[in-house]
């Protein structure tokens, strides 16, 4: 019978089945210093080892600082963060785990780091102790999120089990807005289904909008199928998988290539497969977008205005309305382009790769930060985008501009490092969750696009690309 991507992929990785659930084979385990400590020491306390070594990729990315890193580890200003490096790296070590310690070029955030080492790889089953883990989705692979306990597993077993989920198509068809790109479309995704739309569901991203996009677009896509409710967002391979892929440090050469692209063309849905559901858009339906409140669903495009409570007819949506108006200091009807921030920060998981820089160096060429923008920043997903930046003079674009121009890390997508706001303090952010205190305690948090953050930085407000 046709299969959908995501069918063929959960069967290519069965190792039994029981009761409605799967024992899946795990292919790649990537590793960072958050939720990882307490895994390896179960290992240790259970006498156990790493079922295989090779499978597993570390690098240390969320508590990483972005501005001086000269000393190293050592130094490392917050205790916390510091123990957390020193604890991976000597996890690492101890157990044979192939890491990207802090200091090496190719260090940087790991869902930005896998794809571009060819950790990553079409086909894969791909975990991680991180719920951003579907980015790796982009590839054609089965990606999800894990907790620590399941990142013991898998070290332990090489195995993991699994419900399947039903399976959601979401088609977008058309050309895309002038300078809207894939942040817009699935903030204007999660805008129409909610973030509980892909509960229970594989997503799969399709039309001729998702096929133009670049690999890196749709890895941004992917990246935030998690913030629909859904652990897997996945686009077909085609051409631009295979020429994104090819020649990567961990990719196969020779004739294990030429045998993978034979695996690999077949991964697409079958004309005539089943999807539970599905969710068409015209991409002329969307435009820039901005968040206004403390959920990724909470969204209007650019020209928008902050919804009104009193004009919602269900009392539970009403209420969270005005609870998300209340912790975000902001009132109804507001149109989204007067509110003025004090931050701004390009990069993350979501949106931190080289084609983001150049479309954000591009919006601020020749432009400067306003007066009452506190501070700007630009932080690299890995020291490799940092060094092609450099070399494309992306670097010195943002610095004339008024930017920071920071080494590689996660950064302010969360308050787990010195990149953080303050309480009060409002923010546009390429990352990918806005929940209250997400940037830092009492702070607001608004995601958009690097587009309309470098013009949110240059305008002092929220502000389309003029």
């Amino acid at each position: 019978m046709p299969q959908t991507l995501y069918d063929k992929l959960m069967s290519a990785h069965v190792v039994r089945e029981e009761a409605g659930t799967a024992l899946i084979y795990i292919d790649r385990q990537l590793i960072h210093e958050v939720t990882s400590p307490q895994a390896f020491e179960g290992l240790e306390i259970a006498n156990r080892k790493p079922w295989r070594t090779q499978a597993s990729i570390a690098v240390p990315d969320h508590n990483v600082p972005t501005t001086e890193r000269s000393s190293g580890v050592s130094g490392i200003q917050d205790p916390i963060s510091k123990l957390q490096i020193e604890t991976l790296d000597k996890n690492c070590e101890t157990f044979g785990i192939n890491e990207i310690q802090m200091n090496d070029i190719r260090q940087g955030i790991v869902h930005v780091v896998g794809p571009e080492q060819g950790a990553t790889l079409p086909g894969m089953s791909i975990v991680c102790g991180d719920s951003h883990t579907s980015t790796h989705g982009a590839l054609g692979a089965l990606a999800f999120g894990i907790g620590t306990s399941e990142v013991e597993h898998v070290l332990a077993t090489g195995c993991l089990w699994q419900a399947k989920s039903k399976n959601l198509k979401i088609e977008v068809n058309g050309d895309l807005n002038t300078h809207v790109s894939a942040k817009d479309i699935a903030l204007y995704i999660i805008g129409q289904i909610g973030t509980a739309g892909g509960t229970g569901f594989a997503i799969e991203f399709t039309g001729t909008t998702i096929q133009n996009l670049s690999i890196e677009g749709r890895m941004t896509l992917c990246n935030m199928a998690i913030e629909a409710g859904a652990r897997v967002g996945m686009v077909a391979v085609d051409d631009k998988t295979i020429e994104y892929v090819k020649d990567r440090p961990m990719a196969p050469t020779g004739d294990e290539w030429e045998q993978a692209l034979s695996y690999w063309s077949t991964l697409h849905s079958d004309a005539g497969a089943h999807f539970d559901k599905i969710v068409s858009i015209d991409a002329q339906d969307i435009k820039s977008q901005v968040t206004w409140g403390t959920s990724p669903e909470m969204v209007v495009s650019i020209d928008g205005i902050t919804p009104d409570p009193t004009q919602e007819s269900d009392p539970v949506k009403a209420e969270g309305i005005r609870n998300a108006l209340n912790y975000i200091h902001l009132e109804a009807n507001t149109p989204i382009n007067s509110v003025n921030i004090d931050k701004v920060f390009i990069g993350s998981c979501t949106n931190s790769r080289i084609e983001d820089l150049r479309i954000a160096a591009a919006v601020a060429k020749d432009k400067h930060v306003a007066d009452n923008i506190k501070l700007a920043i630009v932080v690299p997903g890995s020291g490799l985008i940092k060094k092609q930046a450099e070399s494309e003079g992306l670097d010195k674009i943002f610095i004339d501009a008024g930017f920071e121009w920071r080494e590689a890390g996660c950064s302010m997508c969360l308050a787990m490092n010195a990149d953080k706001l303050a309480p009060g303090e409002r923010c546009a952010s390429t990352s990918n969750r806005n929940f209250e205190g997400r940037q830092g305690q009492g702070s607001f948090t608004h995601l958009v696009s690097p587009a309309i953050a470098a013009a949110s930085a240059i305008a002092g407000h929220f502000s389309e690309v003029e």
